[in-house]
């Protein structure tokens, strides 16, 4: 074999590309790795991690509020969004030095560069440099989808820019009904916004399980977050202070800020992959196998940049056994069938399993199981907000093929909850589960009674 720089290139230094880079050198590889802009990718910079320090921030009216309910009282509360975000960056900067300071702890060679294929078994620098690798990983992700086709698309941002703004707006107008659409909605809701949320379809969250969807747009409208649904963005025009929104359907909104969240897409641009025959899709994902190698041999890709299923820790499960299959001689394939999420809006939800609808189009007879109840801690606060648990179970053989939660702690609960459903457990196993009381999570394993539509459901 003929003589190469590296034994393995790295093009991304988000999570799944420097899991990857971390697991190959500790079985002996020669690794590079070239990120353009911050170690970390999405996930740290610009995504889940802040996000979920955001999300934090937000919850702390509920708290002070709840707290009177239990006989405290405290001074006017107020909120800073400055010291907030220069708190985020602080924690931002030392986690971004972390993701650096393992890879060189591992001996991995870093190039703060953008990178791109050079044809087979090379890679180009920005400048200029060509560098050859037996085998290349292009680790990439993914970028917020953006609106380029209506008048002052120049006005709108992203959640790329959300994190940097440097003052709080008093309105937003919230574009999109996904993950990160419905989150930010919340986010700002909670820190006091005039919120608006716009949405081209008639609930948010697709995908969802239907109790889940209704649950969660039920409880953001009873926040004060203003739903426009089967809606879409025709304009944006800035005025002295403020920005006029303009519906398709002919109507209009005033706001200080609109973010758009309508989606991301794969980071395949620019890359050169046709120069070594890598195929894309319609979407421009890059085509990989189960071993997450692309149509050119020697040349894999993991994470958001194949468009599989856009989760971080997806994303470090594909990169680890990327570099197990190819480095450390133990073949392993991921697999995307039960995987957890969350969302985390107010109350948050997450989904671990099968959805009731996903599970019936697969040919399934369903007993579902469901309960809606007031957590313990609403009663002496006064907040009327109520959880939602389902159970989504195979009439067949008694196996549990979903679980759905929506509510406070929602993502600890199912996180749990997906071990059971790996493991293969049956309803009975929840049965014979004892519960801990009292919590909220005791009622999956104490729902006894089979939920029975109503007639003409």
């Amino acid at each position: 074999m003929a003589q190469t720089d590296f034994d393995l290139f790295v093009i991304g230094g988000g999570s799944g590309g420097v899991r990857a880079a971390r697991i190959a050198a500790g079985y002996g590889a020669k690794v590079g790795l070239a990120e353009c802009d911050r170690f970390g990718g999405t996930c740290v910079i610009c995504g889940c991690v802040p996000k979920k320090l955001l999300v934090y921030a937000s919850r702390f009216a509920d708290e002070f509020e709840d707290a009177r309910g239990f006989g405290w009282t405290s001074g006017e509360a107020t909120f800073d969004w400055a010291t907030l975000i220069a708190n985020k960056d602080r924690e931002i900067h030392r986690l971004e030095q972390i993701y650096e300071g393992n890879l060189k702890a591992k001996g991995v060679a870093t190039f703060t560069t953008r990178a791109k294929v050079d044809g087979p078994g090379a890679v180009k620098l920005a400048d200029g440099q060509r560098i050859t690798a037996r085998t290349i990983l292009i680790a990439t992700g993914g970028r917020p989808s953006r609106y380029g086709d209506i008048p002052g698309a120049a006005h709108i941002v992203t959640s790329n820019e959300i994190f940097e703004m440097k003052t709080l707006p008093k309105r937003i107008v919230v574009c999109g009904g996904g993950y990160i659409a419905v989150e930010f909605a919340s986010i700002f809701a909670g820190l006091g916004v005039e919120t608006t949320l716009i949405h081209r379809r008639d609930k948010v969250l697709r995908g969802f399980d239907e109790d889940l969807r209704d649950g969660l747009m039920e409880a953001l409208a009873a926040r004060g977050i203003r739903l426009v649904m089967n809606e879409a963005l025709a304009g944006v025009a800035q005025d002295v202070g403020c920005f006029h929104v303009a519906l398709h359907s002919g109507g209009s909104l005033e706001t200080d800020l609109v973010l758009s969240a309508i989606g991301r897409e794969p980071a395949t641009h620019d890359l050169g992959l046709e120069t070594a025959g890598v195929r894309t899709g319609a979407r421009g994902e890059i085509i990989v196998d189960s071993f997450s190698e692309t149509t050119a041999k020697g040349i894999y890709a993991v994470g958001d940049v194949t468009d599989r299923v856009n989760l971080t820790p997806v994303a470090i499960r594909e990169g680890h056994a990327f570099a197990d299959t190819v480095f450390g001689e133990r073949p392993t394939q991921v697999d995307h069938a039960l995987v957890p999420t969350g969302v985390f809006t107010t109350p948050e939800l997450a989904t671990v399993g099968l959805s009731e609808a996903a599970a019936r189009e697969l040919g399934h007879e369903l007993d579902i199981y469901k309960s809606r109840f007031r957590p313990l801690r609403n009663t002496l606060s006064g907040r009327a907000e109520c959880m939602l648990m389902k159970l989504v179970v195979d009439r067949a053989t008694d196996r549990v093929l979903g679980c759905q939660v929506l509510g406070p702690d929602a993502a600890e609960i199912v996180q749990t909850a997906a071990v059971a459903l790996q493991l293969g457990a049956s309803k009975a196993d929840f049965d014979a589960t004892v519960a801990l009381h009292p919590s909220a999570a005791e009622e999956l394993v104490t729902m006894r009674e089979k939920w029975v539509p109503a007639p003409g459901i």
